[in-house]
């Protein structure tokens, strides 16, 4: 593992990351605008999963809200993995960054859950809510385990 992450930290890309002042922010802009497109569809879903303005169908606000949950992620994620390479070996000895991915399998697991079993127009309210809840608690924990990495040492 030693030797990927020292490869990782030795390419072209990893060294542009590193010492490039408008490639980094850049890239970190577009990483905290993936994460604020992800958390603020997730948290109007939950919300409404939670019972909050019944008048929505789960379902018709799932087809509206996860399609642009799903591009956040994956504008975060592709980004995120860029960033990595500024500093792999780091990221990868520090205990908050690998809480970090644990935070995001699981609540990527918890989408899935919901999400491959009966979807949202087919779940139960007590799945559903605790789909919502499951998920308003992980993600702002992702969240904020990743804004601690740039803060905090380990």
């Amino acid at each position: 593992m030693d030797a990927l992450l020292a490869w990782l930290g030795e390419t072209a890309l990893a060294e542009w990351m590193r010492l490039s002042r408008w490639g980094y922010a850049a890239i970190n802009t577009l990483h905290v605008l993936g994460i604020s497109l992800l958390i603020g569809t997730i948290v109007a879903l939950d919300l409404r999963l939670l019972g909050c303005r019944r008048q929505l169908p789960p379902g018709e606000l799932g087809r509206l809200l996860q399609p642009l949950a799903v591009a956040g992620l994956l504008l975060a994620m592709a980004t995120g993995s860029l960033l990595f390479l500024a500093d792999p070996g780091g990221y990868a000895e520090s205990w908050l960054f690998r809480l970090k991915l644990v935070l995001i399998a699981l609540a990527v697991a918890n989408a899935l859950w919901l999400g491959l079993g009966p979807g949202l127009a087919g779940a139960t309210p007590r799945r559903l809510r605790l789909a919502g809840m499951l998920s308003l608690l992980l993600w702002p924990a992702v969240l904020l385990a990743g804004r601690f990495l740039a803060f905090v040492d380990d």
